[in-house]
């Protein structure tokens, strides 16, 4: 497999998305490819320009998983001239991949792949189970019931892999650290030391409080209605909260299996007055959520599922233009 030759004297970082496919993804490449110097960077799940944090790292081995390349464009050629080897793992759109000999890639912005599924495949499938739960947890539920089938795996342990992912996905919404209940790396270093996901269901006091504070966020946002409706596509509204941020979207993925043949789109209010907003293509037709949201400032993603960070609130009525233009 073309991993990054191993400098003994070289610093490593790991830069990744603090949501369910960025831990798992990574999770099974540590296991594969110890690294117990790393230094962990990430954060919230829409905090995707991590490379910021590490510009003026030299001389270094860098690992990035699950973090749009276009997005961190300038930071990664920044990093690339500055004699560090790169080793970027993704499935967002990536925009014009830099040539460098220092620079090793695995990107495929499929809508039925993830960054946990990218990595399972250069393993071998060696971890598979946690490749499922990175799955389940990016709303790729199809394609890994049909992988969990062809494992043979019981339907108990396929449902209780799909909590976990579900459960690590939504620990990594909110506006800052202090909305989540564990930052993402304190996570990964609870979730390293399992090299079966079913041990880490069954043992881990995190995982259980996680259940606990998504049940009682999922209560609350279950009681909200959509507030617009235009044909078989949603708008759902919530409201400035640490609750609302946690649980926004995990409950964007379920409206959007509810109903596979709309669009969603769920707009959270942010305490600047401007607005979050989570979108979700038809199941049935994952395409345009990214192209959508980067027609707006700070918007990105995939073409699944996308988002604008901090869309200005007079700009709303334009956004649901052309949220009713994509998907008429």
């Amino acid at each position: 497999m073309p991993v990054l030759k191993k400098y003994k004297s070289r610093n490593h970082y790991d830069v990744f998305n603090g949501d369910a496919d960025g831990i798992c993804a990574l999770h099974q490449f540590r296991l594969a490819y110890p690294a117990a110097d790393a230094k962990l960077v990430t954060g919230v799940k829409r905090d995707i320009t991590l490379l910021a944090r590490i510009k003026d790292v030299t001389g270094s081995q860098i690992t990035v998983m699950d973090l749009s390349m276009h997005s961190n464009m300038d930071y990664l050629a920044q990093l690339l001239e500055a004699d560090n080897d790169i080793l970027y793992i993704d499935h967002h759109f990536a925009g014009d991949i830099p040539h460098s000999a220092r620079l090793k890639h695995h990107i495929d912005p499929s809508p039925d792949k993830c960054t946990s599924l990218i990595v399972d495949g250069m393993l071998n499938g060696k971890f598979r189970q946690w490749a499922l739960c990175g799955a389940f947890g990016d709303n790729l539920h199809t394609t890994a019931q049909a992988i969990a089938a062809e494992m043979s795996l019981p339907a108990e342990d396929t449902k209780k892999l799909r909590e976990i992912g579900e459960l690590i996905n939504y620990n990594g919404y909110g506006a800052q650290l202090q909305d989540l209940y564990f930052p993402p790396d304190q996570l990964f270093r609870v979730i390293e030391h399992y090299r079966n996901p079913l041990d880490f269901y069954d043992q881990s006091k995190t995982l259980k409080a996680l259940k606990r504070g998504f049940s009682s966020d999922m209560d609350q946002a279950l009681s909200h209605s959509e507030i617009k409706k235009m044909g078989k596509n949603k708008v759902y509204r919530f409201p400035d909260s640490p609750w609302a941020r946690r649980v926004s979207g995990v409950f964007a993925n379920l409206k959007a299996r509810e109903n596979p043949e709309g669009a969603h789109a769920l707009i959270t209010e942010n305490n600047d007055e401007t607005l979050r907003i989570s979108v979700r293509a038809p199941l049935a037709d994952r395409k345009n959520a990214d192209t959508l949201c980067r027609s707006f400032p700070s918007g990105g993603g995939r073409a699944a599922a996308a988002g604008i960070n901090t869309l200005p609130a007079h700009l709303l009525d334009s956004f649901f233009e052309a949220f009713t233009n994509t998907y008429d």
